[in-house]
């Protein structure tokens, strides 16, 4: 199956997408305002549909791979909805307790995708857990527009909370050393940004792929190391930087920031035409040789 770029869609066409991925517009608003842009066969609907992931193009570690062992698990949040629920991807012949990664999704829920993006982490010798904010209304639905839906009702404090109890909990499971890093992407960018504030020194690494950044007030309280993904094209979310750039600054928080040229927001997102693979492969280099500096090391 040929992979669909980025570039075979007007920039026009990318914005309203983002708009609908983000909650903006809905299908038929997508629909109706890309129709002006439909040009040689390729009408707004099959825009739309080309858009949507296609997750067996993605797939990089089949959840069947004998380096890795998955399994579903719940786990407590007081604070949040009371118990919730993730996925726990650990090496299969891990000798020993393992640094951890959290894993936080996109505003979708637990999808395939995210749950190969915790493989990934496994197969490079960590423990990978990925939370599942949509557990409390029955979990991932298994289609990306009623996982839209059921995003949107969720109790975003409560949601909060789940994140925060759910870090607390995998730094604490017996397969975890105790050493706690996160990555997540766009929903999920914004949730590793706010556990890096909640969390303090509990953090060692936050890994935000074009996440919404936490207020400038809220800054004093980071105390991981900090590497930050944008894209380019994302104007949305790139506004937010010169604030929180000053911020990291001037509470002298470490970080490194990249933003990839020309890619556009779910650059890393090798299930989708915005997937840009050469911003991606570097981006997920910088993101494993961090985790293997700060996360990994013990001294």
């Amino acid at each position: 199956m040929q992979r669909m770029k980025a570039s075979d869609f007007p920039q026009e066409v990318l914005n309203l997408f983002d708009r609908y991925v983000h909650g903006g517009i809905d299908r038929r608003q997508f629909i109706d305002r890309a129709s002006k842009y439909a040009v040689g066969g390729m009408t707004a609907t099959a825009m739309f549909e080309a858009l949507k992931p296609n997750f067996l193009l993605g797939e990089q570690i089949s959840a069947t791979d004998s380096r890795i062992k998955g399994q579903e698990l719940s786990y407590p949040s007081p604070q949040g909805n009371s118990k919730t629920s993730g996925y726990l991807v650990t090496p299969a012949n891990a000798k020993g307790k393992l640094p951890t990664i959290l894993v936080v999704h996109e505003n979708r829920g637990l999808n395939p995708h995210i749950r190969d993006i915790a493989r990934r982490l496994a197969v490079a010798n960590y423990v990978a857990f990925a939370p599942d904010a949509l557990a409390p209304v029955g979990g991932y639905p298994g289609d990306e527009e009623k996982a839209v839906e059921a995003f949107g009702k969720l109790d975003g404090a409560k949601r909060t909370e789940d994140f925060v109890a759910a870090a607390n909990w995998i730094k604490g499971h017996a397969a975890s050393n105790g050493r706690l890093g996160a990555v997540g992407f766009c929903f999920g960018g914004g949730v590793v940004n706010t556990l890096a504030v909640r969390l303090g020194d509990g953090l060692l690494a936050g890994v935000p792929f074009y996440g919404a950044q936490p207020p400038a007030a809220d800054v004093a309280k980071i105390k991981a190391h900090m590497l930050i993904h944008y894209a380019g094209m994302d104007e949305r979310i790139d506004a937010g930087w010169p604030a929180f750039e000053a911020a990291l600054k001037a509470n002298r928080v470490h970080y490194e920031q990249y933003t990839y040229a020309g890619a556009q927001h779910g650059f890393n997102n090798d299930t989708t035409p915005r997937y840009d693979e050469a911003s991606a492969k570097q981006a997920w280099q910088r993101t494993m040789d961090w985790f293997n500096k700060y996360v990994r090391a013990t001294s």
